[in-house]
């Protein structure tokens, strides 16, 4: 027998005047959206294609970490850089074509193997990159720390 579980992420967008547009979600504080300066927007807030790749980087940085502590991999640090390319696609809309995570990565000298190993394949158990029709581009750098002296 298969359990199934369902979950639900519920926002709601107002459009707050002009090209400016407010994200509520249930016990959080709001986002202002705006559209960005590269489409003719007032840009000063989060674009919606910020938050794309923001969503695709922070989903990849908390995979990494819920991975890692399983196999007992030790964070010292965890940045991780998105960036997201828009382009004319073949179809010829302007959308995303690719999205490229560098994620940055210490640990001890003895996890830095499997660290890298865990960060080349974190994003395939990332749901927000499993949803999204571009290719993800993951290019970690791990680097050795030595544990810190009590």
């Amino acid at each position: 027998m298969t359990i199934s579980k369902d979950f639900r992420f519920p926002v709601t967008v107002r459009w707050q005047g002009e090209q400016l547009a407010r994200v509520v979600a249930p016990e959080l504080d709001d986002i202002e959206v705006a559209v960005p300066p590269e489409f003719r927007g007032p840009g000063e807030r989060w674009s919606p294609e910020q938050l794309l790749v923001a969503a695709a980087a922070s989903c990849y940085a908390v995979t990494f970490a819920a991975i890692a502590k399983r196999r007992s991999i030790p964070i010292h640090s965890l940045t991780v850089t998105g960036t997201g390319h828009v382009a004319h696609r073949d179809d010829g809309v302007i959308g995303f074509v690719a999205l490229e995570l560098t994620p940055r990565i210490e640990t001890e000298p003895e996890f830095v193997r499997t660290a890298e190993h865990t960060a080349r394949s974190a994003h395939e158990a990332c749901l927000v990159t499993g949803a999204l029709d571009v290719p993800v581009h993951v290019v970690p750098l791990v680097t050795a720390v030595e544990p810190a002296v009590a």
